[in-house]
């Protein structure tokens, strides 16, 4: 298995997207002035999130709904709402971390990264396995509920001044641009189906894509390594603790994804999802939540260490699992 992975991890090393992360994480690391805008990145975020679930809901048209959509949708909601509990503890107890910053901390770890899942299934494409279409829908079903369990954990010590729950909250978690953009291009993907795939396969795949996603791995070096650079807040057992979970929780889903007999890929991906920890949908909602919460600890956990660990590492890696358990 070890020899399998590390053909695996060499031959994701290679990939364009992830030497244009690398490329981006140098730069940083040297202080160069190259940067991306921040509306052009976040217009690449919305490219992305709208690819992956438009092209998720033309699979699923084709597959039909199915038994595997019921069962992994499930295994993903439940997954999602879980994971921050067990993660809290772990902060708590074995990193001596505060509190309101473990809660925050450990919502990221329960939520979910659109780019390590594009990141993913462009690896799974390139090796030629298959997946579902409805993981994208998994994928937009995990996006939330972490954020839900974060705010139950905080709430339910009265007495603690971190936590506000105002008004706007409940709109950030429900309506958040990445979710609306997933869920809707999902749903305009399983509406139109392959006829409404003939019309944008030159926008939503192929080359476009790719590049697409070179540039925001570009950006996502970048802020990456800054990140690191800035903050103060990061100790030993946090850097172990941001790549050694992501690992348990990957291996944790394998087993949960073939109990339910999901295929080889379908369990992939998912242990791809349980693995990746949010840096985008979270960060906006604990900023509104939980505001005492140290963002100089749970973004560059989970930009700067998580990330890039998956990214490499970890994708090819949890396919070795995978195949190993007889996905």
């Amino acid at each position: 298995m070890l020899e399998a992975v590390t053909n695996a991890a060499l031959t994701n090393l290679l990939a364009p997207a992830i030497l244009f992360f690398a490329l981006g994480a140098l730069a940083g690391w040297a202080k160069s002035d190259l940067t991306i805008p921040d509306q052009a990145a976040k217009a690449l975020s919305l490219y992305l999130m709208l690819c992956i679930g438009f092209k998720g809901g033309v699979e699923a048209r084709v597959s039909g709904v199915n038994q595997d959509l019921l069962a992994s949708g499930a295994l993903g909601l439940a997954f999602s709402f879980l994971t921050p509990f067990a993660a809290f503890l772990v902060l708590r107890r074995l990193c001596n971390l505060e509190r309101t910053t473990a809660a925050a901390t450990a919502a990221h770890y329960g939520s979910v990264s659109v780019v390590t899942f594009a990141a993913g299934s462009e690896y799974l494409r390139a090796i030629g396995v298959e997946f579902s279409g409805h993981m994208a829908a998994v994928l937009a079903l995990m996006e939330t509920p972490a954020i839900l369990a974060a705010l139950l954990i905080v709430g339910s010590n009265a007495r603690d001044p971190g936590t506000t729950f105002k008004p706007d909250l409940w709109r950030e978690v429900l309506l958040n641009g990445a979710a609306v953009l997933l869920i809707g291009s999902f749903v305009i993907g399983l509406l139109t189906g392959e006829a409404g795939m003939q019309k944008l396969s030159g926008f939503v795949a192929g080359p476009a894509f790719q590049g697409a996603l070179c540039l925001f791995l570009l950006d996502m070096g970048l802020v990456a390594t800054r990140r690191l650079q800035e903050t103060r807040a990061i100790r030993l057992g946090l850097v172990a603790f941001a790549v050694i979970w992501p690992i348990l929780s990957g291996i944790a889903a394998l087993f949960a994804a073939r109990a339910v007999g999901l295929s080889l890929g379908d369990m992939t991906l998912f242990a791809v999802l349980a693995a990746s920890a949010s840096y985008i949908a979270v960060p906006a909602a604990m900023r509104l939540a939980l505001p005492k919460a140290d963002a100089g600890v749970y973004i560059p956990m989970s930009l700067a260490m998580t990330f890039p660990f998956n990214l490499i590492l970890g994708v090819p890696l949890y396919h070795a699992a995978a195949q190993l358990l007889g996905g």
